[in-house]
């Protein structure tokens, strides 16, 4: 057996909306508050805050 070829995986990077949906209805899982609501204050706390880019 010849283990030296390496399989290449390719990996699909995560919308912003699933990110948001994933965090969101993990944090209701958390506080027992609904999806859908959590995730419209991450959204309107995107747009409130749009102006602003992080530093590098």
């Amino acid at each position: 057996m010849n283990n030296s070829k390496k399989e290449q995986v390719s990996y699909t990077k995560p919308s912003r909306e699933e990110i948001v949906r994933s965090v969101a209805t993990s944090t209701a899982v958390e506080t027992g508050q609904s999806s859908s609501q959590i995730e419209a204050s991450l959204e309107a706390k995107r747009k409130k805050f749009s102006h602003l880019r992080l530093a590098v």
